[in-house]
């Protein structure tokens, strides 16, 4: 269905070993079987490849073809996560506002600068997609035509816990669960270093096997 024009292949970087050699044969020579065929099928395709993932160090822990890298690493594009996008965060925000508005037939027609700041302190370890759903939930349940920082809902991201003016650690009034801590403070290091564990506990100051042991523990560690 491609042929003479582009195909995107999204999340590369989770491929099976064995998917991996059958793209590379693809690549090099524009040929493939359907399932259950036997001829041979041409097809002149210009092809897009995504991951989130860190390819060199999967390249280094065996679980992706150095090849393959080579292969599809063409033209490289490095898209930042979204909490180093700036003002990416109004503008898309204004898009999801205009977009489920129009959905939902609500008129909302402006969100309010504390709700953008909120918006903007955010890490965002979903990115995109994680905006989207928050922006989608806040023009369904919103009550005006205005958005503010109460339609904002962040899940556990309001409880934060705090460094007070002499370095003591402030727990929110309501508490904490510190496996949940621990939990989003792993995702956020891997995030911001492309799930690079070797970086990731550098900045949590940790070693990589605690990191990993950690990990385990929480189960964020693949299978």
């Amino acid at each position: 269905m491609a042929d003479g024009g582009t195909i995107f292949l999204d999340e590369v970087g989770d491929m099976a070993m064995g998917l991996q050699a059958k793209l590379l044969r693809f690549l090099e020579d524009r040929t493939f079987r359907r399932v259950g065929g036997t001829n041979e099928i041409s097809v002149d395709v210009r092809v897009i490849a995504a991951t989130n993932r860190d390819i060199e160090a999967a390249i280094e822990a065996g679980a992706f073809r150095e090849d393959l890298m080579f292969r599809l690493n063409v033209i490289p594009i490095h898209l930042p996560p979204l909490r180093e996008r700036g003002e990416d965060v109004k503008l898309l925000t204004q898009h999801f506002v205009a977009r489920f508005s129009e959905e939902f037939r609500k008129p909302i027609s402006d969100v309010s600068e504390e709700a953008y700041d909120k918006i903007r302190a955010y890490a965002w370890p979903g990115n995109v997609r994680e905006l989207r759903n928050v922006i989608e939930r806040a023009v369904l349940l919103a009550k005006s035509d205005r958005l503010d920082t109460a339609d904002i809902y962040l899940g556990q991201a309001g409880k934060v816990v705090n460094v007070g003016p002499g370095g003591e650690i402030v727990l929110p009034p309501g508490g904490i669960d510190f496996r949940e801590l621990e939990n989003k403070l792993i995702r956020e290091a891997l995030s911001r270093t492309n799930n690079n564990q070797t970086k990731a506990a550098k900045l949590l100051n940790l070693t990589r096997d605690t990191l990993r042991y950690r990990m385990e523990k929480l189960g964020l560690l693949e299978k």
